[in-house]
């Protein structure tokens, strides 16, 4: 967490840059030569910009060893310790200034993000609490305090102080992005847009806000806007491998197939081999039924990651649109057995046995998909059709009346109700099971004489059935 404030007020105007070098060459020349407290603090402030803290620190030491009584110097001591990872070194120096001067905000606020630093969340929130006692309206003390809620993972917390703070500091360089970041984690989505175009208002060359924003128009399914968010992000840093994959997510979201894959090739290009990337590179090329080049990225994915359920399922799915059961299974039972709690890998599975014409492991598998999700109505048919398979009709007529009461208006089901019915000896059933299923879809006729020939052929059947009109 960055420290609230360092400089000095002399040290705001960049006219003074070359007087301040030659006064830091000074400083550098003979420290022990005589420097006011106004030089100290610019040279300490010169050295903190650039990222030296020890040498910042070193003067900040001689600046008290002349005025032992200067609030400002502490707590710049401690905004140093603290970027030095001396924590416990930071709190004392903090607790020095506030000795001297008990009501300074700044040195509040900054023994707050040391504290939040070391994992001490409530001490942090009671020093910002301290801060905004003095000043209600202090922008970085509801910042600061939001931040520290956010870390804690009190996001409804953390979204009230980053309001209160917009509301008093509406141009503060970082709120509205942690709002955005709030609201994306609260699933507030829109919000979360709003607050991030506000950000990009006050700061449009903010990379990662634009890669948040389009994280978040994705979820909310405006594919188009997405792209452009990430277009945005790469236009400020190139090399963003997260931003190219993100954005062929959206890209494939679109059907846009062929830049979906150029955008994953660029993240290969940047970041070496990923599993991720050759797996959505396998989706792409399976939507676009390219299935030798999907079952290649689908394999290259497990050579990186063996135990990635979704690659198994997804490489089993191509063998099984190219009939190679046998293939297609051996990855489905890889698929369940490292995600058992997974329904469509059951069902998957399911449906590859029955068309291998292994009807136990149909039936099984239709059985384990339908505990995990009994709102399938294919899963629930399927199970029925293995279990007719099996010769089982009594079980089968249950997992078509699962299947109808999910889906009352499948004229498929009733069809193939209507063979678990005359199975058991219920012909006039049957019967009216076909009869409803031609009402549904008059099509089924056509099916009829393939599917039952027994019935086809018996004229009272026709007649019942009104195939002749």
């Amino acid at each position: 967490m960055n420290t609230f404030d360092f400089g000095f007020d002399e040290f705001e105007d960049s006219s003074h840059e070359d007087p301040l070098e030659n006064l830091v060459a000074a400083y550098e020349e003979d420290p022990s030569s005589y420097f006011d407290s106004g030089d100290l603090e610019e040279i300490a402030s010169y050295y903190f910009e650039a990222g030296e803290m020890e040498k910042a620190l070193e003067v900040i030491d001689h600046l008290i060893e002349l005025h032992p009584y200067t609030s400002d110097a502490w707590m710049r001591r401690g905004i140093l310790l603290n970027n030095l990872g001396r924590q416990e070194e930071a709190l004392e120096a903090y607790e020095k200034a506030l000795d001297i001067n008990p009501t300074d905000t700044e040195t509040l606020i900054n023994l707050g993000i040391t504290l939040d630093s070391m994992g001490r969340v409530e001490e942090a929130l009671e020093a910002y609490h301290d801060a905004l006692s003095i000043n209600p309206l202090h922008g970085e003390a509801l910042f600061n305090l939001g931040v520290t809620l956010e870390r804690a993972d009190r996001l409804e917390e953390a979204v009230d102080a980053f309001e209160q703070c917009v509301d008093v500091y509406p141009e503060h360089p970082e709120v509205w992005y942690e709002l955005g970041y709030c609201y994306d984690r609260l699933e507030e989505n829109e919000k979360s847009v709003e607050a991030y175009d506000n950000h990009l208002d006050i700061d449009p060359y903010s990379r990662d806000a634009w890669y948040n924003r389009g994280i978040v128009l994705n979820r909310l399914g405006r594919f188009e806007e997405a792209v452009s968010s990430y277009d945005m992000a790469l236009a400020i840093h190139e090399e963003f491998a997260s931003a190219y994959y993100n954005r062929g997510n959206a890209q494939a979201n679109l059907g846009a197939l062929d830049a979906a894959i150029d955008d994953y090739e660029q993240v290969l290009e940047l970041e070496g081999p990923d599993s991720a990337t050759y797996y959505n590179l396998a989706l792409a090329y399976e939507e676009k039924n390219d299935l030798d080049t999907a079952r290649t990225y689908y394999e290259k994915t497990l050579d990186l990651e063996s135990n990635y359920a979704e690659a198994w399922y997804g490489l089993g799915c191509c063998f099984d649109a190219e009939d190679k059961f046998e293939e297609a299974l051996e990855c489905f039972r890889y698929a369940v057995d490292l995600r058992s709690n997974a329904a469509k890998f059951w069902t998957a599975r399911a449906d590859c046995a029955y068309k291998a014409e292994r009807f136990d492991e149909a039936a099984e598998a239709y059985r384990h998909a339908v505990r995990i999700d009994e709102s399938d109505a294919h899963t629930w048919m399927g199970y029925a059709e293995a279990l007719l398979e099996k010769r089982q009709p009594e079980e089968a007529l249950d997992a078509y009346q699962r299947a109808l009461e999910i889906d009352p208006d499948s004229a498929s089901t009733y069809f193939r109700q209507a063979k678990a019915l005359l199975a058991l000896g219920r012909a006039d059933e049957s019967i009216r099971a076909l009869k409803t299923a031609f009402q549904l879809d008059p099509a089924k006729k056509d099916e009829f004489r393939q599917a039952y020939p027994s019935l086809y052929n018996n004229d009272r059947v026709r007649q019942l059935l009104d195939l002749d009109s």
